[in-house]
C-alpha cells in the first residue's frame, strides 16, 4: 500500500510548465481562440458592409423607400441606350417617347428639353472601391457621355442615371459589366398600380 502511494508522488514531482497536456491543453488553445478572435475582429473592420445607396428615409422608427423619381419615369416614359468603350467612354441616349418629340411637350405638360448634365452611379455589388460616379455631358440631340474606368473582371453591377432637374427623374438597371451596351426601361412595376 506503501508503495503505490510512493509511486504517485514521484509522478508529480515535474514541474507543471513542462507537461504538453498543460501547455496544448490549458495555455496553447485559449491563446490560439484569443489570436483567432483578433484577427476576425480586424478582418471584419476591413470588409465591412458598404453604406446603402439609394432613396431610403426615417419617418419614426420605419424605413421607408422613395419610389417616386422611378415613378415619374414610368410616367413620362423615358428609355436609355447605355454603350461601353473599351477606352473608358460611356456613351448614354436619353429617349423620349416619340409622341413628346412630335408634340414638343412631356406626357407632364412641361416641354421638351435635354439636361445639360445626368448623374450616373456604377455601383458594384460588393466591392465599394469599384463604384463610381460620374457625370454625363451633353453632346446634342439625346447624346451624353463621360469617361470611367471600369474593372475588367466580369462581375454584377448596379447603374443609374438621373436628372436632378425640374423633373427628378431616375432610371435604373442590373447588369454584369463589361459588356458593350445597357438599355434603361421605366420599371414594370408601376404598370399594375397605373
Amino acid at each position: 500500500m506503501s508503495t503505490s502511494s510512493s509511486n504517485f508522488k514521484h509522478q508529480d514531482s515535474q514541474p507543471w510548465y513542462k507537461n504538453y497536456m498543460v501547455v496544448i491543453f490549458v495555455i496553447g488553445l485559449p491563446a490560439f481562440v484569443v489570436v483567432a478572435c483578433i484577427f476576425f475582429v480586424y478582418y471584419s473592420y476591413q470588409i465591412r458592409d458598404s453604406v446603402v445607396r439609394d432613396d431610403w428615409y426615417m419617418d419614426g422608427k420605419t424605413l421607408y423607400h422613395d419610389v417616386s423619381r422611378d415613378k415619374l419615369t414610368y410616367d413620362l416614359d423615358l428609355h436609355g441606350q447605355m454603350q461601353f468603350s473599351d477606352t473608358g467612354e460611356i456613351v448614354f441616349y436619353l429617349n423620349y417617347p416619340e409622341q413628346s418629340l412630335q408634340s414638343g411637350t412631356l406626357l407632364n405638360g412641361e416641354p421638351v428639353t435635354y439636361p445639360d448634365t445626368l448623374n450616373l452611379s456604377i455601383s458594384h455589388a460588393t466591392d465599394i472601391k469599384k463604384d463610381r460616379d460620374v457625370v454625363l455631358q451633353h453632346q446634342g440631340a439625346n447624346k451624353y457621355t463621360a469617361q470611367a474606368d471600369i474593372d475588367p473582371l466580369k462581375a454584377k453591377y448596379y447603374l443609374q442615371v438621373s436628372n436632378e432637374g425640374n423633373n427628378d427623374w431616375r432610371m435604373q438597371d442590373v447588369a454584369k459589366l463589361p459588356r458593350a451596351e445597357v438599355s434603361f426601361d421605366p420599371l414594370p412595376v408601376f404598370e399594375k398600380t397605373s
